[in-house]
């Protein structure tokens, strides 16, 4: 069984105790002033109702830890019970209220006959008369000491219930704090591998980077030298037929010298040589 669901069967083994003790303090006080003792049970019916309300406190307190474990059973069946039992509850402790209430109207209305019995008794006169009054008064005085001890101890009682519940809402908040913490440190670690994965995307577009930049460098570079090789190229081809025109209009290059140039040697021997240049020695 889980521990959870462990500790809500507990928690209603708990409630089942404490409704009876609930029910037996409250049929005291219900009962309180029927025995004729209207001055003794008078001062008893704070210590019952001390009991009564510790009872209740102790309800309310096991109402809240179920309402607490509630949210943490394992299955959505077993969740929608304890909310169940919670609603059930929450109406038992409003019926056991209202009964509280009903007792000590009905044992206020039987002391106060007892009490008027006990005065018409003390009133008459005589002998034993008196020596009820004595007994009276020091059964009053000692009901008074130890109704003031169980006042006492009952909320010394009280003050530890509350601590105890304090406590215990404080380990709740302490575990769902380190829920909490535990599954942010998983999201971190989530976080942590994405990071490091993008740290390599990085690296590795980085590096591809700089090897685009290299690529592109030499060929640029390689484009550029090859630019300037057939622009120097065109540049010696035009300053070439520049020369060839301008030799051609001065006469020092005729035509059929440029053609015997360019066909092959065996071509150029069947070419006549040009006659020799006459001088005219007069």
């Amino acid at each position: 069984m889980d521990e959870v669901t462990q500790a809500v069967e507990n928690l209603k083994k708990e409630w089942s105790q404490a409704v009876s003790q609930l029910e037996e303090s409250i049929a005291a006080i219900k009962s309180c002033g029927k025995s004729g003792k209207g001055t003794e049970e008078a001062n008893s019916l704070p210590r019952l109702n001390g009991s009564a309300q510790d009872a209740l406190q102790l309800l309310k307190s096991l109402q809240f830890r179920l309402d607490l474990l509630a949210q943490q059973l394992p299955t959505f069946e077993e969740v929608q019970s304890g909310q169940a039992t919670l609603e059930s509850w929450d109406e038992q402790y409003k019926k056991l209220r209202a009964s509280l209430r009903n007792a000590n109207l009905q044992a206020k209305e039987n002391i106060r006959k007892a009490t008027q019995e006990e005065r018409e008794l003390l009133l008459g006169g005589g002998e034993e008369s008196t020596i009820r009054r004595r007994n009276l008064q020091t059964k009053a005085g000692m009901t008074s000491a130890a109704e003031s001890i169980t006042e006492s101890l009952r909320r010394s009682r009280q003050m530890m219930v509350q601590e105890v519940e304090r406590s215990a809402s404080t380990l709740a908040t302490f575990d769902e704090s380190t829920s909490v913490l535990r599954k942010a440190e998983g999201e971190y670690q989530g976080h942590r591998s994405l990071l490091m994965r993008t740290r390599g995307l990085l690296s590795m577009m980085q590096r591809q980077d700089v090897l685009d930049r290299v690529i592109l460098t030499v060929g640029f570079t390689i484009f550029s030298l090859a630019v300037l090789y057939v622009v120097s190229r065109r540049i010696g081809l035009l300053t070439l037929q520049r020369k060839l025109a301008v030799a051609i209009r001065s006469g020092s290059l005729s035509a059929e010298d440029i053609v015997a140039k360019a066909q092959p040697g065996p071509a150029a021997a069947n070419v006549p040589a040009p006659a020799p240049p006459i001088y005219d020695e007069l």
